[in-house]
């Protein structure tokens, strides 16, 4: 059976209205994420962001930004820094600090995004999704490159990744 096949069978639990087993959502995930498009894990986790049966936006990036590398985190934030601006940043209980970092125009590094606490990054994906809706696809384009740490979300929002490539291998 090739790879391929082996993903079909894999998205056919979680496609339509069967109630796939979560426990096996990570290995499943890792297997569909080495050879779906990136473009299609993407549209998944986003997905699971907008979805009601998993956390917040913001708590879900929370806990992704708590899981990652320096590189990773800086890459996040900068792009949630983007969306939010920087007068919307300095309003922020501990945003200031980070709107000073920034100062005019530059970009966060690995090492200064290594200093900024989950909390904080929670409250500025907050605003960032309610300033600028489209920050869940840049986030989940951005996370969809780096599938080892989506895995970290659990089996719920894996499931519901997972039914977003179904369907969308299924209309293809």
């Amino acid at each position: 059976m090739s790879l391929i096949d082996q993903v079909s069978n894999v998205l056919k639990q979680y496609a339509g209205n069967s109630t796939p087993n979560p426990a096996n959502a990570t290995e499943h995930f890792d297997q569909v994420a080495q050879s779906a498009p990136q473009s299609t894990i993407a549209e998944g986790i986003s997905a699971a962001f907008h979805s009601d049966q998993t956390p917040a936006f913001g708590n879900l990036v929370s806990t992704l930004f708590s899981q990652s590398s320096g590189e990773q985190k800086a890459g996040i934030l900068n792009h949630l820094v983007a969306a939010v601006g920087p007068g919307t940043l300095a309003q922020l209980a501990g945003g200031g600090a980070l709107a000073s970092l920034l100062g005019a125009g530059s970009t966060l590094t690995p090492q200064q995004a290594q200093n900024v606490s989950p909390e904080l990054v929670q409250q500025v994906a907050t605003h960032a999704e309610k300033a600028d809706p489209s920050i869940v696809d840049k986030a989940s384009a951005f996370y969809a490159q780096h599938t080892t740490l989506v895995k970290t979300l659990g089996g719920a929002a894996l499931s519901i990744a997972l039914a977003k490539v179904a369907e969308r291998q299924k209309a293809a």
